[in-house]
């Protein structure tokens, strides 16, 4: 807690004290925008008090931070308020959430009322564990909570802030501190609210910069329509890379190979293209431009089999991890995200936890079988290890990991996912002579495969399940839409559970029949 007691010969005065709540996570300074807000009040002499409920950790809730202010009572000079110490739906004049999911936990709390809140959000998105863990897409609909801030909030703003803390070189906070300040939302000036960052100290030209780009951006959101619409996304062809060559003699062949199929399906090939040979090689480019030239000409069906293709030949395995893990560039992300200066030195520690499985699947497929059925190997293995790839040794041992991708053919691993990829794409090809919503809804199926490890088995389970159903349900004239049935009941079911009972529900339609 943080209490402070105002001077006496302030002489202001206020039937009730301003609140505030302030919603964030880990990270993104919200202990510093409360500091903030309880020191501009004390500048002008107000009394102001500081709580906080912390999270129970950094993606499964954020901190609360709840703030009161008010002026003395220049009559009565030796009285000192009793301020609440959390907030209490219906009565938060201000509520600000540091991303935009918080912003709509808020107003599900019922921190948010219309007739006295004003909402202040950033429209950026932090993913939760569940929208990351999620089969498939499980990001949440942002437009949702613009819905419901419309409606739940007396005065909603919000924009990207952390494109603006990026740009300005600053934190979220400094931004937030802005759009404060803009909305008018306290009855202090600009001066007030600049004066508080320079007296902080820290990072104050960045964080003043960040302020009066927020600043800004508040007043002229508030100058537009009262009622804050989400941004909308770029039709998904302009987010396409370019099929074009790039001075690449093997690459650019492929391009110009890739030019020949119809002009709809540039944009995805491209990007699956980019996909598959990053992952590889050139010669593994051309072994998905075999394949997708194997497909009947329904541009339908082609787009979703190029995007599910490029997705599953480009699996997760050790060596993809391990490449990840130490490409330059990402060091480099890791850096500019931590904001670590020139003179500092930046420690990376990964944690790993193979399953034997991963480790055999390193292996031709005779010795990776038997290495796989060994229970002693699997408890030696099953451990999990911190590697500090900033290291010599670890980043070592992992370069040379992703070495290994110039013998991945040869693996257990590759040898099973091509043989699980070649008969998905023979089944995709058998429907496609006779109903071609089938072949595609069987094609769309393969979201359900992704990820690495465990969770990668979970997706390959569910969807043989789904691909078994999809052999029983051909040549009825509904089959097409009971497989987008199944793959969305799977994609939101973790356990299975659901797609069983479904699955029973179908079995039922042949037992009727």
């Amino acid at each position: 807690m943080n209490v402070s007691v105002a001077p006496s010969s302030i002489a202001l005065s206020q039937a009730r004290p301003i609140t505030v709540a302030v919603l964030a996570m880990g990270g993104q300074g919200g202990g510093v925008l409360v500091d903030w807000i309880v020191a501009l009040a004390e500048r002008r002499g107000w009394f102001a008090q500081s709580t906080s409920v912390p999270g129970v950790a950094q993606r499964t809730g954020a901190t609360i931070y709840y703030i009161e202010m008010i002026a003395p009572d220049a009559s009565k000079p030796e009285r000192h308020p009793v301020l609440s110490l959390m907030p209490a739906p219906g009565k938060v004049d201000i509520v600000i959430g540091a991303e935009l999911m918080e912003a709509g936990r808020a107003i599900l709390r019922g921190l948010v009322s219309p007739d006295r809140t004003l909402l202040i959000g950033s429209s950026h998105r932090s993913l939760a564990v569940v929208e990351k863990t999620a089969p498939g897409d499980g990001t949440a609909d942002a437009s949702q909570v613009y819905e419901a801030a419309n409606v739940a909030a007396n005065r909603f703003i919000a924009f990207d802030m952390a494109e603006i803390a990026d740009a300005t070189g600053s934190v979220v906070s400094s931004v937030l501190f802005g759009a404060l300040a803009g909305s008018g939302g306290l009855p202090f000036t600009t001066e007030d609210f600049e004066s508080t960052i320079r007296a902080a100290g820290v990072g104050v030209d960045a964080s003043l910069r960040a302020f009066t780009a927020g600043r800004e951006q508040a007043v002229a959101t508030l100058k537009q329509d009262p009622k804050i619409k989400p941004v909308a996304k770029p039709p998904l062809a302009k987010r396409f890379p370019r099929l074009e060559p790039i001075g690449h003699a093997d690459y650019d062949a492929l391009v110009a190979r890739a030019q020949q199929l119809p002009e709809a399906l540039h944009g995805i090939v491209a990007a699956g293209l980019q996909r598959v040979v990053d992952y590889q090689d050139t010669a593994y480019g051309r072994e998905y431009l075999d394949r997708l030239e194997a497909m009947p000409r329904d541009a339908v069906l082609m787009q979703a089999f190029a995007k599910y293709l490029a997705i599953a030949m480009a699996y997760d395995d050790v060596i993809r991890v391990a490449d990840l893990k130490t490409r330059a560039g990402r060091f480099d992300r890791v850096r500019r995200e931590a904001r670590a200066g020139d003179d500092q030195i930046l420690g990376i520690t990964e944690f790993f936890h193979p399953r034997i499985e991963e480790m055999a699947g390193l292996l031709p497929p005779w010795l990776g079988e038997k290495i796989e059925s060994s229970e002693r190997l699997a408890r030696l293995i099953d451990r999990g290890r911190r590697l500090r790839t900033t290291a010599p040794t670890a980043f070592l041992m992992l370069y040379f990991m992703a070495g290994l991708r110039r013998v991945r053919r040869r693996t257990l691993r590759h040898t099973r996912e091509m043989r699980h990829l070649d008969q998905w794409a023979q089944r995709v090809r058998k429907f496609a002579t006779h109903d071609l919503a089938l072949a595609t809804a069987v094609c769309e199926a393969r979201r359900l495969v992704g990820g690495y490890s465990d969770t990668h088995s979970r997706g390959e389970t569910k969807f043989d399940k789904v691909m078994q159903a999809s052999e029983r349900l051909a040549g009825r004239p509904d089959a097409a839409e009971w497989v987008q049935r199944l793959t969305k009941v799977a994609l939101k079911d973790a356990d299975g559970a659901e797609l069983d009972g479904a699955l029973r529900t179908v079995e039922t339609l042949f037992e009727d029949a």
